[in-house]
């Protein structure tokens, strides 16, 4: 067993590095742009959207409180004219990327932290860096990329976003296991 408090590095670099690879991810490559869409009329919806007083949160549409109103003629009648859909709105105004980038490395920090907790206790001091990376790797996988999946199958995230969203939590996966095998007590 290798106490958490010995892993501080690997947690802190493996984090700062997996911020700066997603940088380079988002910013350089393109392979992202494709996951998100402009909506048709968009200027119309968003004058309706305010018009209605649409504010931050999430929304289902068309909606029905309850399973049982779900079942009725007029919701069956709703959902087979459609639109049907999820919708996440977000506070006016422009983003705040010096909030979601502080969230999103704090983000990379828990999961190192976690990583470092399940390594720590599965692994002794004299593993070999292979054994750290294998372990490693597939418990920071887990926490940036598995849990992409749900979208696909529950809110009608595209197939095709969710895999891009799995290559990088490989990606990221690949970068804190370098990290952890490199820097694991010995």
């Amino acid at each position: 067993m290798v106490e958490l408090t010995s892993l501080w590095l690997p947690i802190v670099l493996s984090a700062a590095a997996v911020f700066v690879v997603s940088s380079i991810l988002h910013m350089v490559l393109t392979y992202h742009r494709s996951d998100y869409r402009k909506l048709p009329g968009e200027d119309k919806v968003l004058e309706a959207m305010r018009n209605e007083g649409v504010g931050p949160g999430n929304y289902h549409f068309p909606y029905a409180p309850s399973h049982k109103e779900m079942g009725s003629p007029e919701m069956v009648e709703k959902l087979k004219k459609g639109p049907v859909g999820l919708m996440n709105v977000m506070p006016a105004g422009p983003p705040a990327m010096g909030k979601y980038l502080a969230l999103w490395f704090i983000f990379c920090l828990v999961i190192s932290v976690f990583v470092a907790y399940v390594a720590g206790r599965t692994l002794k001091s004299a593993d070999p860096y292979l054994t750290v990376f294998r372990l490693t790797g597939t418990v920071a996988f887990v926490g940036y990329g598995i849990g992409q999946i749900q979208d696909s199958i529950w809110k009608g995230q595209s197939w095709g976003a969710t895999v891009r969203t799995l290559i990088d939590g490989l990606i990221y996966g690949l970068v804190t296991a370098g990290f952890f095998g490199w820097l694991w007590p010995r």
